[in-house]
């Protein structure tokens, strides 16, 4: 499979008083057709900025300092406004954390989803606009389609909003699929459902999604390589089997260890201690040493490079080189 999206040494900022925000730091990534990649990590650590940052969806202030966003082969990274609005909802499309938020509760959803179809296919008629609102409240599992579409959004449930949400995002055929913690306000039977309808989708339309999210028990159930995120920097990737059953990086042990599965038969949830750096006041060296109990003196002077597991698997942290291996292990 092909990238059908590249990331290379991404780095943006965010102009505020008393300093900068580094919240995007030398971010490298790829995306398969395809695939699902999702991106891990505490909230605030920058997931969100970094797919906005794709989809040039930035707060006003904030600036791409370096790096390239390549879609099939072209750097979309210098493109202007204008041009990015052609892009978007056609090349790639974006699913908002909060569904409530995200529809507009003076217009029915049909209307909205209506709306969607006619950026890009301005030349259908009355009645293929709604015989295509009707196939897309289908394919998202959404029954009585004519009845449904006619309702607005404050007379759904949270699973049935972030399903029409998901209706209008697929209106314009998108290439990528940018999900940013798409069922964090959904309880945990809806959520599994609303995960399972976007792998069904994406195998369906042969899509590639980039999956936002905090929770790891999330990302088991749908990723094919993962991303883990820390202090608006990516400190280790690899396939979701690396992830889950080789953790290389201490931050990626310490968020599988904190999950309340592995703390069955004890009487203490397990964390890890601290609190994620001001992006505005970086430590130097590595970002997680103020938190990590097995820090090596180098993480506290110089910033780790990532190193090399398999083909698949790479992490930034100091224990992987052979110099300090070895050094203040259990």
């Amino acid at each position: 499979m092909g990238n059908i999206l590249e990331i290379k040494n991404l780095s943006v900022k965010i102009p505020a008083h008393g300093g900068t925000v580094s919240a995007v730091r030398d971010v490298s990534l790829e995306l398969k057709k395809g695939e699902t990649l999702a991106i891990v990590g505490e909230s605030g650590c920058g997931k969100s900025m970094l797919c906005k940052s794709i989809m040039k969806l930035l707060p006003e202030r904030a600036v791409i300092e370096s790096g390239q966003i390549i879609v099939n082969g072209t750097d979309i990274t210098g493109l202007s406004d204008r041009e990015m609005t052609k892009l978007r909802g056609q090349l790639f499309s974006y699913v908002f954390q909060d569904p409530l938020s995200a529809l507009d509760p003076t217009m029915t959803i049909g209307r909205q989803i209506a709306e969607s179809i006619l950026i890009h296919q301005r030349n259908l008629g009355k009645e293929e606009i709604l015989a295509r609102i009707n196939e897309l409240l289908t394919l998202v599992g959404i029954k009585n389609p004519e009845e449904r579409s006619r309702l607005h959004s404050y007379e759904l449930s949270g699973g049935m909003r972030q399903r029409c949400v998901l209706a209008i995002v697929l209106a314009s055929n998108p290439r990528i699929l940018l999900a940013d913690e798409p069922t964090t306000a959904l309880d945990v039977t809806i959520q599994a459902q609303i995960l399972d309808l976007l792998k069904d989708i994406q195998k369906k339309r042969n899509m590639s999604t980039v999956l936002v999210s905090h929770d790891m028990g999330v990302v088991a159930r749908v990723a094919d390589r993962v991303a883990i995120m820390y202090a608006g920097k990516i400190v280790e990737t690899g396939t979701a089997e690396d992830i889950f059953y080789s953790p290389a990086h201490p931050y990626t042990q310490g968020l599988l260890k904190s999950l309340p599965i592995n703390s069955r038969g004890k009487d203490v949830l397990e964390t890890i201690p601290g609190m994620p750096p001001s992006l505005m006041r970086l430590p130097k060296g590595d970002a997680f040493a103020c938190r990590n109990p097995k820090a090596l003196p180098i993480d506290f002077i110089e910033e780790p490079p990532m190193f090399k597991i398999s083909d698949s698997h790479f992490a930034a942290s100091w224990t992987l080189d052979k110099r300090y291996k070895n050094s203040n292990l259990e």
